[in-house]
């Protein structure tokens, strides 16, 4: 196999424990893990094994958020994956795992600061904010630090979009919403997870808009993408869509297989794949 180039700009962490965390110990997601049949995707890897799987499907890099998720009815932690899990994963990686840090709404400039330290002391590539349990719609005074933040550290920021499957008001991640922050935050590289659905042509047409506005497929399986969303991305919109598994919830070897299967020019692959993440990842070099 040629050398590894593809970018996975949102895979959750891949331990057993930290999937446990995410999917098992808390009432409001394990309900999920039959509906969506990931009983073997649970088991996880340590890093050694993450890293041939990488290899075996020419991934070069994947970014690992300590995601921060509310729970929207007690509005408390629902889960917390830490800054310290993931640097550990970026350490015992070889650099093939890339750290986003997750942001605590809660903790208002307490979150800014640890951004900062996140990414000028530990290595951390980007920011990465879940705001649908917070019940705060992206666009909300709150997050606006945040995204402060990331343009004078120059890193980006991934944002779920569109709905959320978790019981939190979906209205949230309403694309448009986006539609404030890239003209307020005009050197903000904002990535628009989970392909913003329903609001799939929402989003596309705020990436069309904006030239610092992403679109990410994570979560989404490719074969499930809405039809407007591969006629952009292999026609006006080549270079502004991401790939993305969110793993577990898809494996990396499904969506690969997915996308080879798709009817778009090699360009455009190559754009999804790994080309579009140079653009949002100024860390990935050449």
């Amino acid at each position: 196999m040629n050398k590894p180039q593809y970018i996975d700009y949102w895979s959750n962490i891949f331990t057993p424990e930290g999937l446990s965390r995410i999917y098992l110990e808390n009432d409001e997601l394990k309900h999920i893990v039959g509906w969506w049949s990931m009983d073997d995707r649970l088991k996880g890897y340590d890093a050694s094994a993450f890293v041939r799987m990488m290899d075996a499907n020419g991934i070069r890099k994947v970014f690992v958020p300590s995601f921060k998720m509310w729970s929207f009815a007690t509005k408390r932690p629902l889960f917390s994956i830490e800054a310290e899990d993931v640097a550990a994963l970026m350490r015992e990686s070889g650099n093939r795992v890339g750290g986003l840090f997750g942001i605590d709404v809660s903790k208002g400039m307490g979150a800014v600061r640890e951004l900062e330290i996140a990414v000028r002391e530990h290595g951390f590539e980007g920011a990465h904010i879940h705001a649908h349990g917070y019940g705060i719609p992206l666009n909300h005074r709150d997050l606006y630090p945040v995204y402060a933040k990331c343009v004078e550290l120059d890193v980006p920021v991934i944002i779920q979009t569109g709905h959320s499957a978790e019981r939190m008001p979906s209205a949230m991640g309403q694309p448009i919403l986006l539609d404030d922050v890239a003209l307020y935050f005009p050197e903000l590289r904002i990535v628009a997870s989970h392909t913003g659905w329903p609001w799939v042509q929402e989003l596309i047409a705020m990436a069309w808009k904006h030239p610092n506005l992403f679109i990410g497929t994570g979560a989404h399986a490719p074969k499930y993408w809405d039809r407007d969303l591969v006629r952009f991305l292999d026609s006006r919109g080549r270079g502004k869509v991401l790939w993305g598994t969110v793993f577990p919830v898809m494996t990396h070897q499904d969506a690969l297989e997915q996308i080879e299967a798709l009817e778009i020019r090699p360009e455009a692959r190559e754009a999804l794949l790994w080309k579009s993440a140079h653009r949002v990842f100024r860390t990935l070099g050449e």
